[in-house]
């Protein structure tokens, strides 16, 4: 856990795993527990990081390569964290995020073929020291993670990633669970092929004892 006040949960996994659906329903959760509760996303989430977003998800930025898009990303990174999640942790939030450095990992470096010491160092630059204290990887099926991102867009045209073939979000899908296997401290793999109650009382069992853990500590501080 990171000595501050805060705690810092991302989640993780392909398209259509059901990220922001299970976000949702943990910020709903603990509002209700009575502690204050951020969600945001990425890329995205502050103002300058959002207008990146368009470019990337348009791929806009796809002709200039995996190294530009890499950039892009870690450009948008860093306003994120540092106008939006270092603010609110330093403020005691519980922030959510819809993915996070683990998605550069599994994007652009493993199915972008960029080289593990190039998006690391564009990572640490980014985060700032500002890393998950908790990552829910939701796992799901390729195929079926599209089919329902696919569903869920109707009419909208699929964004740059969703458009890729099958067997591309079925290799991030292995590269999410290596992630998960290499840091076992602060990676949860939640099965997402069930039913969406119980994967939202899987994801609370998880979070709520750190969540409380760090609200205790807060509140100690306080006090002193």
């Amino acid at each position: 856990m990171a000595k501050r006040p805060g705690l810092f949960v991302t989640f993780e996994g392909g398209e259509g795993a059901g990220k922001s659906t299970q976000i949702r329903r943990l910020a709903e959760s603990l509002r209700r527990r009575g502690l204050d509760v951020l969600v945001t996303r990425e890329p995205g989430g502050s103002p300058g990081a959002e207008a990146v977003r368009h470019v990337l998800l348009s791929g806009a930025a796809e002709e200039f390569g995996v190294r530009m898009e890499a950039i892009l990303f870690a450009a948008a990174r860093s306003d994120h964290v540092e106008e939006v999640i270092r603010p609110a942790l330093e403020s005691g939030a519980v922030v959510l995020c819809d993915r996070f450095m683990d998605s550069s990992r599994v994007y652009q470096g493993v199915t972008g073929n960029l080289e593990t010491e190039y998006l690391e160092a564009l990572q640490r630059i980014a985060v700032n020291g500002v890393y998950p204290d908790c990552t829910v990887i939701l796992d799901l099926p390729a195929e079926k993670g599209l089919a329902r991102a696919r569903a869920r867009g109707g009419a909208t045209a699929p964004d740059r990633f969703e458009r890729e073939e099958l067997q591309t979000h079925e290799k991030r899908r292995e590269a999410f669970l290596e992630i998960a296997s290499a840091d076992p401290g602060r990676c949860h793999v939640v099965n997402a092929d069930q039913p969406e109650d119980a994967i939202a009382a899987e994801v609370l069992s998880i979070v709520e004892p750190l969540a409380a853990r760090q609200d205790n500590v807060t509140a100690s501080a306080e006090n002193v």
